[in-house]
C-alpha cells in the first residue's frame, strides 16, 4: 500500500467519526497548548528582562544593600541585617575609583503628587544624581535632564514619567508646570520617554528629583545604590568593578577575608539568575503540561483499540484481498498520528492565544519561539504514534479467517 493511500484512508476513518476523534484529541490539544502558553510567556519575560536591564548597558555595574532578586526569606533576613550604603560611601567611590568613567546614585520611594486638584498616589518617586538618568539610557522627549548644578544646590526641579503628563497634566506641557511631591513644590524641567506596562503595572508613574533634593526630604539614612559606568569590554568591566568592590570594602571596614557588606551585580549576573529563576519554572510546567499529553496518548490508544475491534472484519477483507501485515501497521499508525498531530496543531494555536490573551489582560509580555511550534508538533504526532503501535499491531496480527468470521 502506497503511503498516500494509507493517509487517505485514516483521514477517511476519522472524518466518519467527527466527535469521537474530536473528544479524543481533548487530551493532546490541551498539553499541547499549556506547554505553548508556558514557554511563550516565559520566553517573553526573558526577552523583557533582558531588554530592560541591558538598558543600562553591559558596562554598568551596581552596589547596593541588598541583591535585585532575592529567592527566600532567610535571604532576605541576612541582607537587612547589612548597614546601609550612605552617601559618603558613594562620595569616597566617585573620588577614587579610577577606572570608572562615570558613577551615580539613586535612592527611591513611594509617595504622592499633587498638580492642581489631580493627585497620585504611589508613584515612585527617584533621587538621583545628575547622571543617572544618562546611565539608565532615559531618553528625555522634553526639557532637559539633571546638572551638577541641580545636585550641588538641591535645586528642587524634577523629571517627570508620561503617566505624570497623562493623568495629572492631562496632556499639557509639563515643563515649567510646579507640582508637589510628598508635600514638596518642585518644578519639571524634564519629560521621560514612555516605557508601557509590565505585569499590568505602569512604568511610566514615576518622578525624579535631585538626590541632593531628595535626601532633604526623606533624609540620609536609607540605603542607596551606587551605578558605576566602566569603559568598554568585558576585561575594562571586570577591572572597574574590582576596584570599585575593594574601595566600598574599604569605606565600609569590612576585615580581610570577610564576605562583602554589600552585593555587586552586573546585567549579566541579573539576566543569569533570572534566567536560572524561569527555567525551573519553565521546567516544572512543561512537566506538568506533560501529564496531558501522556493522558492524551492513553486515550488515542485506547479509541485505536476500539476501532480496531470495531474494524475487525474490514481488517479481514483486506487481508484477504492481499493486503500485508506492514500495510495494515501503516494503516493504523498513520491513524493515530494524524489525529495526534491534528491535536497538535490546534493545541499549539491554542497555547499562543492563551498567551496572548494574559497579555492583553495582565500586561504579561510574550514572545513567540518558533523552536516550541515546531517541538509541540513534533511531540504531538511521536505521542500520537507511540500510543498508536500496540493498537497497529494488534490489528496487524489478526488472522484474516477469524476477522471474516467477526459480526458486522
Amino acid at each position: 500500500m502506497e503511503f498516500k493511500e494509507a493517509l487517505k484512508i485514516a483521514l477517511q476513518s476519522l472524518w466518519a467519526n467527527k466527535l469521537r476523534t474530536i473528544l479524543t484529541l481533548l487530551g493532546v490539544v490541551i498539553g499541547v497548548a499549556s506547554v505553548i502558553a508556558v514557554v511563550t510567556l516565559v520566553n517573553g519575560a526573558n526577552v523583557y528582562v533582558a531588554s530592560k536591564v541591558n538598558k543600562y548597558g553591559a558596562d554598568v555595574f551596581t552596589m547596593s544593600k541588598q541583591p535585585q532578586i532575592i529567592t527566600s526569606y532567610e535571604q532576605y533576613r541576612a541582607f537587612q541585617k547589612r548597614k546601609n550604603i550612605l552617601l559618603a560611601d558613594y562620595n569616597y567611590v566617585a573620588e577614587h575609583c579610577r577606572r570608572c568613567e562615570q558613577i551615580g546614585a539613586q535612592q527611591t520611594q513611594t509617595g504622592k503628587i499633587v498638580y492642581g486638584t489631580q493627585s497620585s498616589k504611589d508613584t515612585m518617586i527617584r533621587g538621583q544624581t545628575w547622571a543617572m538618568p544618562e546611565m539608565q539610557n532615559l531618553n528625555i522627549v522634553q526639557g532637559r535632564g539633571f546638572t551638577p548644578t541641580d545636585d550641588e544646590h538641591a535645586s528642587r526641579v524634577a523629571l517627570v514619567g508620561s503617566d505624570i503628563q497623562e493623568n495629572l497634566l492631562k496632556g499639557e506641557d509639563p515643563i515649567g508646570k510646579e507640582i508637589r511631591v510628598d508635600g514638596v513644590p518642585y518644578t519639571i524641567i524634564g519629560l521621560g520617554e514612555k516605557q508601557g506596562k509590565t505585569l499590568g503595572q505602569s512604568q511610566d508613574n514615576w518622578v525624579a528629583v535631585p538626590l541632593s533634593a531628595f535626601q532633604k526630604t526623606y533624609g540620609t539614612a536609607k540605603s542607596l545604590t551606587i551605578y558605576a559606568k566602566a569603559g568598554t569590554g568585558a576585561e575594562a568591566l571586570e577591572t572597574a568593578s574590582d576596584e570599585g568592590r575593594v574601595l566600598l570594602r574599604s569605606q565600609r571596614h569590612d576585615a580581610p577575608g570577610a564576605p562583602d557588606s554589600f552585593t555587586l551585580e552586573t546585567s549579566d549576573t541579573f539576566v543569569g539568575l533570572w534566567k536560572s529563576i524561569s527555567s525551573g519554572f519553565e521546567a516544572v510546567a512543561v512537566a506538568i503540561a506533560g501529564i496531558s499529553l501522556v493522558v492524551g496518548g492513553i486515550v488515542i490508544m485506547n479509541i485505536m483499540l476500539v476501532s480496531v475491534t470495531e474494524r475487525t472484519r474490514e481488517i479481514g477483507v483486506r487481508k484477504a484481498l492481499g493486503a500485508r501485515r506492514g500495510d495494515i501497521l501503516l494503516q493504523f499508525l498513520i491513524e493515530s498520528g494524524m489525529m495526534a498531530l491534528v491535536g497538535g496543531a490546534i493545541g499549539v494555536i491554542g497555547g499562543m492565544g492563551v498567551a496572548q490573551i494574559v497579555t492583553v489582560l495582565l500586561g504579561f509580555p510574550s514572545s513567540i519561539a518558533i523552536w516550541s511550534i515546531f517541538a509541540g508538533l513534533v511531540v504531538a504526532a511521536s505521542v500520537g504514534i507511540f500510543f498508536g503501535v500496540y493498537p497497529a499491531r494488534k490489528a496487524a496480527d489478526l488472522d484474516p479467517i477469524v476477522a471474516l468470521r467477526s459480526e458486522l
